[in-house]
């Protein structure tokens, strides 16, 4: 097990940066500004499942296939950019078709935690972020080099779901305040779907650059 030196050391360095401005920090506001802090929250459960996948792959070594596999790495971020594509497209979309099925904005909260999952699993730079952040802090002296991984993973991965759970019910009520001192009560609609066009448009240029 890492010392308490190396996890206070840890949690501190975990705390800032999940606090930096990214983009898992603007898909949860957005989340969070359209559909309320529940959805916000349940976005933020969902991305942090997700997370977890990953440094449970990390842990077994499977992480690594991105770090030497440009195929994987660069399908997989084309998948998540047309999925975020597929998640804007949804916000401009009528509240109800004619078929009945609700838009995004009206998704609940179990379908809001599926699609952020399947948001951070398409986010291949969550493995590599691990495979080069969690040994740093791994004590190769000891024993047990997997069960220090998956303590700093898990570390990681709950102190980042607290803080996008604040950042959530913070954009949530300044959310549900703006809505009511405006007359267009879909405009957080639109602002969520620009957003996921934005982020898909970041991952395109990144993958072609």
């Amino acid at each position: 097990m890492p010392s308490l030196e190396i996890l206070a050391a840890f949690s501190v360095v975990c705390f800032l940066l999940s606090i930096t401005p990214g983009p898992s920090i603007l898909y949860i506001i957005a989340r969070s500004v359209s559909q309320g802090p529940s959805a916000g929250v349940s976005a933020a459960s969902g991305m942090a499942l997700g997370s977890f996948v990953y440094v449970i792959a990390t842990v077994l070594g499977l992480a690594a296939i991105f770090k030497y596999s440009p195929i994987a790495y660069t399908g997989l971020k084309i998948v998540g950019a047309v999925y975020l594509v597929y998640l804007g497209w949804q916000y401009f979309k009528p509240a109800e078709q004619l078929t009945g099925t609700p838009s995004l904005s009206n998704a609940n909260n179990f379908t809001i935690m599926k699609q952020s999952f399947v948001v951070e699993l398409t986010n291949p730079k969550t493995a590599l972020f691990f495979l080069a952040f969690l040994p740093q802090f791994v004590n190769n002296e000891a024993a047990q080099v997997s069960t220090q991984l998956f303590v700093l993973g898990a570390i990681y991965t709950l102190i980042t779901l607290c803080c996008d759970i604040s950042i959530a019910l913070l954009s949530g009520k300044l959310g549900s305040w703006l809505n009511k001192n405006n007359n267009q009560s879909h405009w957080q609609d639109r602002l969520a779907g620009c957003v996921m066009f934005i982020l898909a448009g970041v991952i395109g240029y990144e993958t072609v650059k």
